[in-house]
């Protein structure tokens, strides 16, 4: 393997754990701020990655991703993940801050997704493509933050997606628990435990074409045009 491909991967790698581990984190931070403990105690507002790590949704998934592509003979894919949900008491943040509060928590790691990938756009758009006269860690700088620009935008979209167990659908059920349309709510606690199938459902299928790449295609050109 060449170097130039190690430091593709080194660079997926860092941009993907500095997503996935500050998109969790920060639902834990906001939560604390309306008085839940929850995250602190467990020591889950580390930014220690290994805290954080799923192996499925940090590895097993990510690897498929960028991998299997490659073994088939195409270009490698997208790479997507999830790390450990943090620990919240939700009951808390609704009482100190009402339903408004739980939607902020949701929105939260969406929100860090979201400013990471505009902060690194405007580093990537004033840096000038690596050449091979270019050193190893120019290289790897510009390919770390090209990866970050895709993968936030990729998570943020995604985490977007009324999915079961995940921020889209957790911000609807308290969307509707606040207008007190509990069907809405009672029918996403009750699929939370497809949450996972939906997602690989969504990721092997052309679903992945109309509910991630689309919109993930049509911010990305908003932010490097």
């Amino acid at each position: 393997m060449e170097s130039i491909d190690l430091l593709k991967i080194a660079a997926a790698v860092f941009a993907l754990t500095l997503a996935i581990v500050g998109h969790e984190i920060m639902h834990g931070w906001v939560a604390y701020m309306y008085g839940d403990n929850t995250a602190k105690n467990a020591g889950r507002l580390s930014i220690n990655p290994i805290s954080h790590i799923d192996l499925v949704g940090t590895i097993l998934v990510p690897a498929a991703l960028y991998f299997v592509p490659i073994l088939l003979g195409s270009e490698s894919g997208f790479l997507f993940g999830w790390a450990k949900p943090v620990p919240i008491n939700m009951r808390t943040v609704v009482d100190r801050a009402g339903y408004n509060g739980a939607m902020q928590v949701d929105l939260a790691g969406i929100v860090y997704n979201f400013t990471l990938a505009a902060i690194a756009s405007i580093v990537l758009i004033n840096l000038s493509r690596p050449t091979d006269a270019d050193s190893l860690l120019y290289i790897f700088a510009y390919l770390f933050i090209l990866q970050s620009v895709i993968i936030n935008v990729v998570l943020g979209v995604f985490n977007l997606l009324p999915i079961p167990q995940f921020d889209g659908a957790h911000f609807l059920m308290h969307l509707s628990l606040k207008y007190r349309i509990n069907s809405v709510a009672e029918f996403f606690y009750k699929n939370e435990r497809y949450g996972i199938i939906i997602v690989l459902i969504v990721l092997m299928t052309p679903l992945k074409d109309y509910l991630l790449l689309m919109p993930v295609q049509t911010i990305l050109k908003l932010l490097l045009s």
